[in-house]
């Protein structure tokens, strides 16, 4: 498979660097954060390493007749997560996109008047950019507002592995206790001390001179450890997988596009956040073969799925699997569902479609939602508020119409009426003009 070719790449991307900020460890539900300068660098630089391999001719992974000079809004998509740190993956999606297709002076247009008007910013490209709100659709963020997936949290912190792992945690816990500000120094709360601490070390130089020695590998081990426990579950259609089961939706309707002949998507970019990441890598048995990327991928990691054709005599199409863990690390390739190579494609769908959770609907069957009071309950929609934006059109439509038909009527009325030379006038009665104050 060494010899085939690219057709088209769906890469999903993990926002860049950010102000630490609060998850409820039993609901996930999270505080503000926003962007910080080197989270945007990290994000651009993927940006551009996505350009380098993938629409660069000369790139032994180059898309195969992709436009690269100037952006063809036909062969790329852009969806980005508008949900918990919606800003900072928005701000991101951004940056990496300025990477991915930088300012160019290609970027203008020659007026009648023979005038060339280039883009602002020396040829800024402006690329289209659909946010995924999760009050509409779930795709993105499907583990927030979903009952069952809050009670597979309560059974994971009531399993026997996790008592015993807060045992052995406890020496850590109390020493850094010191260290949190008031925060909960317990494994429930594993996520938010790493978080916490990672961004202290980053951002604030006092702190990084006063904590000691491998307490950040220490926080980063047990954050891993809670994270793989939520993010994901003994079987690929369990509720724990909710985050990649979505992400698998985007995943295998893209792809359908893709290997399309008649369909020009080409390059697909999915910005969102770690936890699809978890649940991807558990669901497609990447960590079994590849346990080094169990745990909270790095800011501005990215996973390339690639699907190439391969060359004769097995011309079929495959996916080639790659993950760039930070800034710091190029793709490496790895491999799913037991392969020690390119899956075919027919494969990959065939193992991953049952798990896949195509609508908002199965969102709310998987999430134990049954009645739109508990929609409203939990302040997401039901299916059939999705209508009503198409009931309100077609009733204007219909009003719209009406009018229309109303309006021809009068005209037809008018002009079957005998109409006398020189300038109409209008009799208006003495007693029925009003006075007009100037």
């Amino acid at each position: 498979m060494l010899l085939s070719k690219v057709l088209g790449v769906i890469v999903i991307a993990r926002n860049g660097d950010r102000s630490s900020f609060y998850q409820d460890p039993f609901t996930y539900a999270a505080s503000d954060t926003s962007t910080t300068a080197l989270g945007e660098v990290e994000s651009h630089a993927l940006g551009c390493h996505i350009r380098s391999t993938y629409f660069d001719s000369s790139s032994p992974s180059y898309i195969e007749g992709i436009r690269s000079d100037l952006v063809d809004n036909n062969e790329v998509k852009v969806r980005v997560k508008a949900g918990v740190e919606g800003t900072v993956v928005f701000d991101s999606a951004i940056a990496l996109l300025q990477g991915l297709f930088p300012p160019t002076p290609k970027n203008k247009i020659v007026l009648a008047n023979e005038t060339t008007v280039v883009a602002p910013l020396g040829g800024y490209q402006y690329v289209p950019v659909e946010t995924v709100e999760p009050g509409n659709d779930r795709s993105l963020e499907s583990w927030t507002n979903c009952p069952s997936f809050d009670k597979h949290i309560k059974q994971f912190y009531t399993s026997t592995d996790f008592k015993a792992k807060a045992q052995d945690a406890v020496p850590f816990f109390r020493g850094v206790r010191d260290y949190v500000f008031g925060r909960p120094a317990t494994l429930e709360n594993a996520w938010n001390i790493f978080d916490y601490i990672n961004s202290e070390l980053t951002h604030n130089k006092t702190f990084a001179h006063r904590l000691p020695p491998t307490f950040l590998e220490q926080a980063r081990h047990w954050a891993n450890y809670h994270e793989n426990g939520v993010f994901s579950d003994a079987e690929i259609t369990g509720v724990g997988n909710i985050a990649g089961r979505t992400l698998l939706h985007t995943i295998l309707s893209s792809l359908e596009r893709i290997s399309f002949n008649g369909d020009p998507l080409q390059f697909m970019l999915v910005e969102t956040t770690y936890h699809a990441f978890i649940s991807f890598f558990h669901q497609t048995g990447i960590i079994v073969e590849h346990p080094e990327v169990a745990g909270i991928p790095e800011f501005a990691s990215a996973i390339a799925i690639e699907l190439r054709r391969g060359s004769p005599p097995d011309v079929r199409d495959f996916l080639r699997i790659k993950f760039k863990n930070g800034t710091r690390s190029d793709f490496k390739d790895v491999h799913v569902f037991g392969h020690h190579a390119d899956i075919p494609l027919t494969e990959f769908i065939y193992r991953a479609e049952n798990a896949a959770i195509n609508s908002n609907k199965q969102w709310m069957e998987v999430c134990g939602i049954k009645s739109s009071a508990t929609l409203d309950f939990l302040g997401v929609p039901s299916p059939t508020d999705n209508f009503i934006p198409y009931i309100l059109a077609c009733l204007a439509l219909g009003g719209l119409l009406f009018s229309t038909v109303k309006f021809m009527r009068k005209r037809r009325a008018e002009q079957r009426r005998l109409r006398l030379q020189g300038e109409e006038r209008t009799f208006v009665p003495v007693m029925d003009q009003k006075i007009r104050l100037v």
